[in-house]
């Protein structure tokens, strides 16, 4: 599923090149894939892209009148802005779900393999009601976001491992395994302690390693496993230069003991044993 360094990357090319275009029309080949809340999903068409935004591993598209478009790309979603000269049956295919014309030409394609992903039109005033992003945690690459706000998070869930905690999006918002993991090898910190333990030093190296991470995902256009594709279709190359994700059996860089597999909270997890010690 993509994380915030995925999302936060599309967030920026959309930005940067959608911004002020038109739908003109809608054509939607899944229905599930494009709802409304109190809206119906055409009522998009005839709407200028005023803003881009990013709650989490959610995207938000504002378009004029009040109205708003949340894009939850789940497991194998892709938002792609498609130039017209491209010819159409290089990118309409089976996994296509939703297209929107814009009004230059272009077209915004939602494929989407698996149906998981979801595109939701909604009043924008009601944007922050939204159950699954009225709960969201504080915003890790935020401005105000230290080990201060992190240790007042995780001081409730003392219980929790720490793992879980991170991928809990009510504790903090926009992580997920990928970054999890890179953010614990960074710290120093094994996915297995339990929040209670951590010391506020730690805390604090916890909290400056999820930036760290997270800003340099966002600098190699995040991560692709698989089907994560950004704006351009392009895939990310963040795990080409990750720490321990994906390296099981490779020797740390820091330790140079090797980087094991194991399972926490339920995930696949990879950890340097040698500097991650339980």
């Amino acid at each position: 599923m993509p994380e915030l360094p995925e999302v936060e990357t599309i967030r920026r090319q959309f930005d940067s090149f959608v911004v002020g275009a038109t739908i003109d029309a809608v054509d939607v080949r899944w229905a599930k894939s494009l709802q409304g809340v109190d809206l119906e999903p055409q009522a998009v068409v005839g709407r200028s892209i005023v803003g881009v935004a990013r709650r989490g591993k959610v995207l938000e598209l504002d378009l004029d009148g009040g109205i708003s478009l949340l894009v939850h790309l789940r497991m194998t979603g892709q938002l792609m802005v498609v130039d017209a000269s491209l010819p159409r049956d290089a990118w309409d295919v089976d996994t296509t779900r939703v297209v929107f014309s814009l009004d230059d030409g272009r077209f915004l394609v939602f494929n989407d393999q698996r149906k998981f992903g979801r595109l939701v039109v909604i009043a924008t005033d009601r944007v922050s009601s939204v159950p699954f992003i009225a709960t969201l945690g504080p915003e890790p690459i935020s401005e105000g976001f230290d080990g201060a706000v992190l240790s007042a998070r995780l001081e409730r869930h003392g219980r929790l491992c720490i793992k879980q905690a991170m991928l809990d999006q009510r504790i903090v918002a926009g992580i997920g395994n990928i970054y999890a993991d890179e953010a614990l090898w960074l710290a120093g910190l094994s996915p297995e302690r339990r929040c209670a333990t951590l010391t506020r030093e730690e805390v604090d190296r916890l909290s400056a390693a999820m930036r760290s991470v997270l800003e340099r995902g966002i600098e190699h256009g995040g991560a692709t496993m698989r089907d994560y594709r950004d704006a351009r279709g392009d895939r990310g190359s963040y795990l080409d230069e990750a720490y321990v994700f994906g390296r099981t059996n490779e020797r740390c860089t820091r330790c140079g003991d090797k980087i094991v597999k194991i399972r926490v909270a339920g995930r696949g997890t990879h950890v340097c044993p040698g500097c991650q010690r339980p």
